[in-house]
């Protein structure tokens, strides 16, 4: 008898199979979470290339400091070719990692207010200035309560007062930079920075005694740094102590010895102490010293690949000075060499011209300086350019105080070198009407140059006028 097992008569469930379909839904959501999470950003896809580490605020604020204490402020270029970053751009660089930091902002508003230390064109200057003073009023945007912020800011408009003509504007920087500083002490009353620079302010104001004794409080609290021993050195100055101001000035070199504008205020003291000396041999003597701190900046500047014609500048108005004029000359064209397009540097040297008696070369240099010139006009403005030169255009200057000079000279040079068949009159009064125009012809001396200029053009030949021959009919 063939006997069947028993047939379950409902199926039995099987449990593998419910612990397969949850997992398939975890899978189905695990997907979608990462898809999501991809769109994004919150995961990065595999096989991306490997980041670039960022550096940190702090490390390129180091290296700004570093670079600042070398004396290397603006960009350089190495052997190579290569740029060179300078203390503004590490500081720039800070900036943009942590834009919040008060601290690297007036760090960077302090390292532009030096640097225009080394520019000489004027609009390059004042837009240096204006750079730093918007550092300095983001570093109060973001900290209205940092003491540096105030004081750096304070520095940055009193710089700029020094190089503004006209008197108001000049008078309302002072007052804002001297209310920047006081609002720095008040917040930190032991801020020698502060205090430097408040000094340094009263200086502009003319309040001597009062900044004499400023500065020295800022010397008994912290004697270790630069800012303090060069305002020092500008306190001494304006009190006529030139020889004391060397001995700050030198201070200073000491604590950053490759800040070169420290090296051009020392010289500039020795000339100026070899200028009033009675004693011929004394005075050869403090000529030479001046020329060796000229010469030292020269020298730092090869060595940190900075070309600044601002030694030799110096180096110039010195021998200048000693009547060494041709020699004067080729230290302007050396400087020429570094800037080509510095219409200033061509009324320097259009001035040594005049003083050499070279009045044909003179007034082409002074002509650069005062109408503008071309690129190919430029070379014989310089007394024709060597195998280092290059032809630049460049664009004339505009009439102030430290202009009104050239003006002056080149409208009297070309009313003395006017003749009939080279009449310069034209031109000389031209030159002339523009300085008659100007606040600066209450000068007498001034005036008397023109007066003489006009005297000169009013005797001179007028050319005949051209007559049209007749039709033959």
């Amino acid at each position: 008898m063939n006997i069947y097992n028993r047939r379950n008569l409902f199926r039995q469930r099987n449990g593998t199979r419910v612990y397969r379909v949850f997992l398939f839904v975890l899978l189905i959501l695990g997907g979608i979470w990462l898809i999501r999470s991809v769109q994004q950003g919150d995961v990065k896809p595999l096989f991306l290339p490997t980041a670039t580490p960022t550096r940190s605020s702090v490390s390129y604020t180091l290296e700004g400091d570093a670079l600042f204490t070398a004396g290397k402020l603006e960009d350089s270029k190495d052997a190579n070719g290569h740029i060179v970053p300078g203390a503004i751009t590490s500081y720039k660089q800070a900036a943009l990692v942590d834009e919040g930091n008060a601290e690297i902002w007036s760090q960077l508003a302090r390292a532009q207010v030096y640097s225009t230390a080394l520019i000489v064109q004027r609009p390059a200057l004042l837009a240096r200035l204006d750079e730093a003073i918007e550092s300095a009023q983001k570093a109060i945007e973001i900290n209205p309560d940092s003491s540096d912020a105030h004081a750096v800011y304070a520095f940055a408009l009193d710089w700029k007062a020094s190089y503004v003509t006209d008197a108001r504007q000049r008078q309302s920087l002072l007052q804002d930079a001297e209310q920047q500083a006081t609002r720095a002490m008040l917040l930190d009353n032991t801020n020698v920075l502060a205090q430097a620079f408040y000094a340094e302010i009263l200086v502009d104001q003319q309040k001597w005694a009062q900044a004499q004794q400023i500065i020295e409080q800022a010397l008994a609290a912290d004697s270790s740094l630069m800012d303090v021993h060069r305002v020092h050195a500008s306190v001494l100055e304006s009190l006529g102590e030139y020889a004391l101001a060397i001995e700050a000035y030198d201070k200073a070199i000491a604590i950053a010895p490759n800040m070169t504008f420290l090296y051009l205020r020392a010289g500039a003291g020795y000339r100026r102490l070899a200028f009033e000396s009675p004693n011929e041999q004394v005075q050869k003597d403090l000529f030479e010293k001046s020329l060796e701190y000229f010469a030292q900046t020269a020298r730092i500047n090869t060595q940190l690949g900075v070309k600044d014609p601002a030694p030799y500048i110096s180096i110039a108005k010195t021998y200048s000075q000693m009547g060494e004029f041709f020699i004067a000359i080729r230290n302007i064209q050396k400087a020429i060499e570094f800037e080509p397009d510095n219409a200033v540097l061509y009324g320097e040297l259009g001035v040594l011209y005049h003083k050499n008696r070279n009045y044909e070369t003179g007034i082409l240099a002074l002509g650069c300086a005062v109408d503008g010139c071309t690129p190919q006009e430029s070379c014989p403005a310089r007394g024709e350019c060597g195998p280092n030169d290059v032809e630049a255009q460049v664009k004339p200057l505009e009439l102030d105080g430290s202009t009104v000079y050239y003006f002056d000279i080149l409208a009297s040079e070309l009313a003395a070198l006017s003749t009939p068949k080279n009449n310069k009159c034209p031109q000389a009064l031209a030159v002339a009407a523009r300085i008659e125009k100007s606040e600066y012809v209450q000068d007498p001396n001034i005036a008397a140059d023109m007066a003489v200029v006009r005297t000169i053009c009013s005797f001179a030949p007028t050319p005949a006028p051209t007559v049209e021959p007749t039709p033959t009919p």
